[in-house]
């Protein structure tokens, strides 16, 4: 049989092995301030962008830059872990979308090559834009953003 003393330190232990899986597993390790979901639509005269990049760029110096991957029109923010979305603030943001004819890095990777630079800035170079060049900087995209302390939906509807 247990005595007041076993008990004591049993349930101590056990409160202190609770209290950890509780910081730990909820802890950000990253340091960042809270971020939140930021998500949206990229449309480039009325149709989704297929694919690209969209960054959000602070305006403030303490900021912190967040980005994510445009897929069929869709994307979600990323900051320092996959989907965290972006701390509150104002940022500039920029779409970064072409369609890459990558055959002949993906003959030389099949190859077993792995020197493919040439190839590669050769299919960068000769990329089609789906999207005018404007967008891909922040001081002519024209595009700005407002990140609160919510989740947040943020649509882009990009014309020449």
């Amino acid at each position: 049989m247990a005595t007041p003393n076993t008990f004591t330190r049993r349930a101590v232990v056990t409160l202190a092995g609770v209290w950890f899986v509780i910081v730990v597993g909820c802890s950000d390790t990253t340091g960042l301030a809270k971020r939140y979901p930021v998500s949206g639509t990229v449309n480039y005269l009325g149709k989704p962008v297929e694919k690209g990049t969209i960054t959000f760029t602070p305006t403030q110096a303490d900021g912190r830059t967040a980005s994510g991957t445009i897929t069929n029109g869709s994307y979600s923010l990323t900051t320092a872990d996959p989907g965290d979305g972006a701390l509150p603030g104002s940022y500039k943001v920029t779409v970064t979308a072409k369609e890459m004819d990558t055959t002949e890095v993906k003959a030389i990777a099949k190859g077993g090559q792995f020197h493919h630079d040439e190839a590669f800035a050769k299919a960068a170079k000769n990329a089609k834009p789906l999207v005018p060049a404007k967008y891909s900087l922040a001081d002519t995209s024209g595009l700005t953003a407002e990140v609160k302390a919510q989740s947040n939906k943020v649509n882009f509807d990009l014309t020449d």
